[in-house]
C-alpha cells in the first residue's frame, strides 16, 4: 500500500510538471509571435489562465489568457503599457504547436493602455508632472478627505512646475479626461488646493487661463490592443488609464497594435 502510495504522488507530480511545462511553452510562443508581429523591443508576458492547462489545449479553448507589454512605442506620449484580456480563446492544438497561431477568435476582449505620469509629463512637457485621482469626497463612505480616491472616472489631479508669469512654480490642477471618438482630451478645468483648501502656491487672475492651457492637451489615436475601440478613461494610481471592450472578435495575435 506504501508502495502504491508513493506511486500515486510521483505520478501526480509528473503530471503537475508535464502541465505546467506544457503551459510555459505555449505562452513563450504566443509571446514571440506578439514580439515579432508588433515589432516590440522585448517579449511581453502571457499567462494562460486556468488549470489543468493540457485540458483546455485539448479542447482548443482557453479560459483567459492575459497578455502585457511594457515600453511599448507610441507616436503621441513617448511609450505605453498596453495589457489585453482574452476570455474564451479559440486556438487547435496543432497551430499553438507549430507556432502558427495567427487569426484568433475570442468570446470577449477587455483592452487597457496605461500611459505613465514621465510619459504624459513629456507630452506636456512638463518634465515633473505628477498624476494622482483627487481624494474621496466625505460623502462617499470611504473616510472622508483621508480615503484614497484610487480610481476616479473622468478627473485627475496633474502636479507639475510651470511659468506663473516671470517666475516657475509647482502648481497642481484638476483636469477633465474625455473621450472623443479614439483621442483623449485632457482639458484643465480648475486650480487644486488640496483636500484641505490649502496650497503653496497663487496664481493671478491674468495668468490663470494661461497655466491652465499648459496642461491641457489632446492625445490622438488611442487605439487599444487589437483594434478595440477605447470606451472609458480615468486615472489609476499615477498613470491615465484608457480602456475598452469588445465581444465575439477575431483577432491576429501577431498585429496586437493594429488599428
Amino acid at each position: 500500500m506504501r508502495k502504491l502510495i508513493i506511486g500515486l504522488v510521483s505520478l501526480a507530480a509528473l503530471a503537475l510538471v508535464v502541465d505546467f511545462g506544457a503551459a510555459a511553452y505555449s505562452e513563450y510562443r504566443v509571446s514571440r509571435a506578439i514580439r515579432d508581429g508588433g515589432d516590440l523591443l522585448s517579449d511581453p508576458q502571457v499567462i494562460v489562465h486556468g488549470f489543468p492547462f493540457l485540458t483546455q489545449a485539448a479542447d482548443g479553448k482557453y479560459q483567459n489568457v492575459e497578455i502585457r507589454a511594457q515600453d511599448v512605442p507610441n507616436d503621441y506620449v513617448g511609450s505605453t503599457t498596453i495589457e489585453a484580456n482574452l476570455r474564451g480563446v479559440s486556438v487547435p492544438l496543432s497551430d499553438l504547436v507549430n507556432g502558427s497561431v495567427n487569426a484568433v477568435p475570442v468570446d470577449e476582449l477587455d483592452g487597457r493602455v496605461r500611459i505613465e505620469a514621465t510619459d504624459l509629463g513629456r507630452f506636456l512637457d512638463i518634465v515633473d508632472l505628477q498624476v494622482s485621482a483627487p481624494p474621496a469626497d466625505k460623502s462617499d463612505g470611504t473616510g472622508g478627505s483621508g480615503g484614497s480616491g484610487m480610481t476616479t472616472n473622468g478627473g485627475v489631479v496633474l502636479t507639475g512646475t510651470v511659468p506663473v508669469g516671470p517666475i516657475r512654480t509647482e502648481v497642481s490642477v484638476q483636469a477633465d479626461l474625455i473621450l472623443d471618438g479614439d483621442s483623449v482630451d485632457i482639458v484643465a478645468s480648475d486650480f487644486y488646493f488640496g483636500p484641505e483648501g490649502n496650497a503653496d502656491f497663487t496664481i493671478p487672475d491674468f495668468a490663470k487661463p494661461t497655466v491652465l492651457g499648459l496642461f491641457t492637451k489632446t492625445i490622438d489615436r488611442q487605439t487599444l490592443p487589437f483594434g478595440v475601440l477605447p470606451t472609458d478613461v480615468y486615472a489609476e494610481g499615477s498613470q491615465i488609464v484608457i480602456e475598452g471592450n469588445a465581444k465575439n472578435v477575431t483577432i491576429d495575435l501577431e498585429q496586437i497594435e493594429a488599428p
